[in-house]
């Protein structure tokens, strides 16, 4: 398998507790590290992918632009506050 090198930016806090766990010889190395939790995260994705795939053909397939825009207005906002205005009691 053909590999390439890059440069990424983390944390230092981050970047300590990974080579907290180089050094406790929990993995082997910095790299190995990354490249695991990079596997992980691509077949998490992977597998919400096929989830949602799959609840969109039981609902009635893809998304329509329609109904794509309106999802997205929906995460986009901003969290609404719980409890209201509150008012003093007369």
């Amino acid at each position: 398998m053909a590999t390439t090198k890059l440069t990424i930016t983390i944390d230092d806090d981050q970047l300590d507790e990974v080579r907290r766990l180089v050094a406790a010889g929990q993995v082997a190395n910095v790299s190995g590290f990354v490249r695991r939790a990079v596997e992980v995260a691509l077949h998490d994705a992977a597998g919400w992918r096929q989830m949602l795939d799959g609840a969109l053909q039981e609902t009635g397939g893809p998304l329509t632009k329609k109904e794509r825009m309106w999802a997205d207005a929906i995460l986009s906002r901003a969290p609404r506050r719980r409890g209201g205005r509150r008012t003093a009691a007369a």
